[in-house]
């Protein structure tokens, strides 16, 4: 409420508000139907295990090394 008028302000709605929902109707509307889309779902998910399986395997190499750091003496 206004405390001059003591009256709800009313918010308009801007251009770029409009330009915004139109814009993302355009894009709910064109994009994949929703068989494409958990193809993608499934897609992501085997991406980022076979990015587990690489630090995994990274991991295991690292580990039958048996490399120690260097020990330094600190004055």
């Amino acid at each position: 409420m206004s405390e001059e008028t003591g009256q709800a302000h009313v918010h308009a709605h801007c251009i770029c508000c409009e330009a915004n929902e139109a814009i993302g109707k355009f894009f709910r509307n064109i994009g994949p139907s929703e068989d494409a889309a958990e193809h993608f779902r499934q897609s992501r998910i085997e991406f980022l295990k076979g990015i587990r399986r690489i630090l995994d395997d990274r991991i295991e190499r690292i580990g039958r090394t048996g490399r120690r750091g260097t020990h330094v003496v600190v004055e």
